[in-house]
């Protein structure tokens, strides 16, 4: 049975406890809600992959509440450094070096000599990782190759009875994973997210090197992700009969992303207006084309692997 905590001490102080016998933990970020294990216990970690049904060649995030803390696990550099004065705590994610006294579950990097960490923002994120003291792997809390969730309700409807609790935080302020950014060479974008590429580029100082198709080296990179059941149709500069739409901008829809056309309105309502246009009748989801854009790039990133053939 999955316990619902609120963000009370007591149930801070339970999340903590939780995570330090080995049990997951979902928790709300600024981004989306992760499902948490002690990233050093190689049984929990291995729960996190049973529980969403991952590949276990998938490399996870782990999270940790400070840059110094991430020391402890990345081999660090001074673009490291740039990158975590510029961005944390928030949604960039960068991929070090694995340091070799780092003391991680093998299963976190999926065998690879890197690491990706993140310092996420959001008061419960942080109060439960200092709780905790401990670095935390987490990747989305949804069944492998859903709708990410950005609430509470989101984490049940998936992985209810299969993890041992939900901290419920409320709805995400940002509502699209991470930007993952490769420093184990010349910095590259591995994937799309939350800070826009082009704040990346103007703190580096240099056009990102974009990740080679098929690779993969971060988390995010598998073909079709995020995908809701029904199927996903982009692009569409009219509807069909019968389609469940996604809007941007003014227009008739089921549902808009923003009205206004804001994207960082459209990222914090992607996942959930998908969950629900996934709920309602229909014969498939038509989505309207988003500009590629700052934010744009990313949820064309995701709405792109949840369109791709399963």
């Amino acid at each position: 049975m999955t316990e619902r905590l609120t963000p009370t001490s007591a149930h801070m102080q339970r999340a903590a406890d939780l995570l330090a016998n080995g049990a997951l933990v979902a928790f709300p970020t600024e981004t989306v809600y992760g499902l948490g294990a002690d990233a050093r216990n190689g049984r929990a970690v291995a729960e996190i992959y049973a529980a969403k049904g991952r590949p276990s060649f998938n490399p996870l995030i782990v999270h940790v509440p400070s840059s110094e803390a991430a020391q402890s696990y990345g081999v660090w550099s001074e673009t490291a450094q740039r990158f975590a004065d510029a961005f944390w705590p928030g949604p960039l994610s960068m991929v070090l070096p694995l340091r070799r006294d780092a003391g991680l579950s093998e299963l976190v990097t999926a065998g690879l000599e890197s690491v990706a960490i993140r310092v996420p923002a959001g008061d419960l994120a942080q109060e439960l990782l200092q709780r905790f003291n401990g670095p935390v792997a987490a990747p989305s809390a949804n069944p492998s190759g859903r709708i990410s969730p950005t609430t509470a309700a989101h984490v049940l409807a998936g992985l209810d009875g299969k993890i041992g609790a939900v901290l419920d935080g409320g709805a995400c302020s940002v509502g699209l994973e991470s930007s993952i950014i490769g420093l184990t060479g010349e910095p590259t974008l591995l994937r799309a997210g939350g800070v826009p590429r082009e704040a990346i580029e103007e703190v580096l100082g240099a056009s990102l090197r974009m990740a080679v198709e098929g690779e993969i080296t971060a988390p995010g990179q598998i073909a079709s992700h995020y995908a809701p059941n029904a199927r996903v149709r982009l692009n569409a500069i009219a509807w069909e009969v019968g389609e469940k739409t996604l809007g941007f901008g003014p227009m008739a829809c089921d549902l808009n992303l923003s009205e206004t056309g804001d994207l960082v309105e459209a990222a914090a309502n992607l996942f959930g207006h998908l969950h629900r246009l996934d709920a309602m009748d229909g014969i498939g989801i038509a989505v309207a084309p988003i500009p590629r854009l700052g934010l744009g790039a990313a949820i064309n990133d995701r709405l792109q692997r949840a369109a791709a053939p399963r």
